[in-house]
């Protein structure tokens, strides 16, 4: 990964997209007592998710240390997906996590949190409504069609940590979009699209999420997490297909969430079928 350098000409080539500010991102989210110990921004990498991964295995990162890259060359998606996107055009990020009070049969709803406390910052900081999509899908109305802006991954860090990935699609214009189904916050009408404020606002989102849900000991009714969950979530109520391990599909509506974060369906044999990890397709509209 590549360090941040205040001489690189290169960080001005495009004077619409402005480079992340890293003094004045550590000043408004690390504090006293607060989740966020460092920030780190570099200029270019193939993942922050493995980037953190690996510091976090060689000690030299601990809860709350953020990784951000201004352009990711190898970012991931699930089931392995390429993410990529115009130097500067987006925010790339991740964050490590070691939830010791929470039990890790409940970590699985950290992916789930992340999507609120990311919709709930970009609605404050851009006015854009934005929809989850089970389970880590982040989308937004475009031309009156729903579209992907963003993306979450969580993986392990070693026996007592997770990192947290999240993509943004910010300022993308029609022609740089990768796929026709992909959208940003630009694209979604957002009132503001000044990275710096942004991330700060997903951040401290998260910061307030996951304090309330580790307060709660990972509990998702208590902390407020599943009711929240399911009043943003695009796939509720809707006719879904999902593709399951195995080349195995079900098809029927989402009904639920349960407990544990898995996407309830109920297909026309009257089963009710709970799905932890796949691939949804929405059939129709809610």
């Amino acid at each position: 990964m590549t360090p941040q350098n205040p001489s690189d000409d290169s960080r001005w080539s495009d004077l619409d997209r402005p480079p992340l500010n890293a003094v004045a991102l550590r000043r408004g989210l690390v504090r006293e007592g607060g989740l966020y110990r460092d920030i780190q921004i570099v200029q270019r990498t193939g993942s922050t998710n493995s980037d953190l991964a690996a510091l976090a295995a060689a000690g030299k990162a601990g809860e709350g240390a953020v990784l951000v890259a201004e352009e990711q060359t190898a970012g991931r998606g699930r089931l392995d997906r390429r993410w990529s996107a115009p130097p500067r055009s987006g925010l790339f990020f991740s964050v490590l996590l070691t939830p010791a009070e929470v039990p890790v049969a409940r970590w699985g709803w950290l992916p789930l949190l992340t999507g609120v406390a990311v919709a709930t910052g970009l609605a404050r900081a851009a006015g854009v409504d934005t929809a989850l999509k089970w389970p880590n899908d982040l989308l937004v109305t475009v031309g009156g069609q729903e579209r992907k802006a963003g993306g979450i991954l969580a993986e392990r860090a070693g026996d007592d940590g997770i990192v947290i990935g999240v993509g943004i699609n910010v300022t993308l214009r029609e022609d740089e979009l990768p796929v026709p189904q992909a959208g940003s916050l630009a694209l979604a009408g957002a009132r503001g699209t000044d990275r710096d404020p942004l991330l700060r606002a997903v951040l401290r989102s998260l910061e307030d999420w996951y304090g309330r849900w580790r307060a709660a000991g990972g509990d998702p009714a208590v902390s407020g997490l599943q009711e929240t969950y399911t009043a943003g979530c695009a796939t509720l109520g809707r006719v879904v297909r999902a593709e399951l391990p195995g080349d195995r599909a079900v098809v029927g509506e989402a009904v639920a969430l349960d407990g544990d974060g898995r996407l309830i369906i109920a297909t026309d044999e009257g089963v009710q079928e709970p799905v932890g990890a796949g691939d949804i397709v929405h059939l129709r509209p809610a």
